[in-house]
């Protein structure tokens, strides 16, 4: 599905934050969203998810105005941080609300698990710890997979790789290049790992204080060569 933004800007007082007057994300895309801390990547994201209201412009997924209407939501994915947990439950009570709420059966809900059994690598479902009380990392897995439950035409990310070990960091890039692949999916990453964003995005936006100033077709990993320039690596 296509994602446009149209004149969307988002001031914190006097600071900037995003100030886009007109960019795609066409259907089935990979797009890697890149910058600085302080660029505007989170806050883009959550203006993309209705977290946060704009100031002035939109964003438009397919035809539905995300500000107006709650449709969206229906094909919509996201994990930005630990808030989108219901962190008193345990993962697999997580799991099973949201498989409900999504009209999904157990034996559903299981089926879909299988594929991520070694992203999860057995520290996730099944330990009966609450969601407050697994690592960081371990939170970072459930809320990735709860966000592709949906299975959702849009999936928005927010730093997908932070917390990960390098086993892990594997795992999701391949998980997701796959879901492109088989589903079409339109798939929005952030990241700071230059290289994974590489290895996984066809095309990048490059974010410098809340405006998008470079967007670098990235084919066969040619991209990695002007962002760690950019980026003085």
């Amino acid at each position: 599905m296509e994602i446009k933004i149209e004149n969307l800007k988002k001031c914190f007082g006097e600071k900037v934050a995003v100030n886009i007057s007109e960019f795609t994300i066409h259907d089935g895309e990979v797009l890697g969203l890149v910058g600085n801390n302080g660029a505007g990547k989170s806050t883009l994201f959550r203006l993309m998810l209705d977290l946060i209201k704009a100031d002035e412009g939109r964003v438009l997924m397919g035809d539905t105005d995300v500000s107006k209407t709650e449709e969206w939501k229906d094909w919509t994915g996201a994990y930005v941080d630990d808030s989108f947990l219901i962190d008193y439950l345990t993962p697999d009570e997580y799991l099973q609300f949201i498989a409900r709420i999504t009209g999904k059966t157990e034996q559903e809900l299981q089926d879909f698990l299988a594929d991520f059994e070694h992203f999860m690598a057995g520290e996730v479902c099944g330990q009966k710890k609450l969601i407050r009380n697994l690592s960081a990392g371990n939170k970072q897995k459930l809320g990735i997979v709860a966000a592709m439950l949906l299975h959702p035409k849009i999936l928005i990310l927010d730093e997908p790789f932070n917390f990960l070990d390098p086993s892990s960091q594997s795992a999701i890039k391949h998980l997701l290049t796959k879901y492109n692949q088989e589903t079409g999916a339109t798939i929005l990453v952030s990241s700071h790992n230059l290289q994974h964003t590489v290895d996984i995005c066809p095309r990048i936006a490059l974010l410098e204080n809340g405006v998008i100033i470079r967007d670098i077709a990235n084919h066969n990993g040619e991209a990695i060569a002007e962002l760690e320039n950019y980026f003085e690596v």
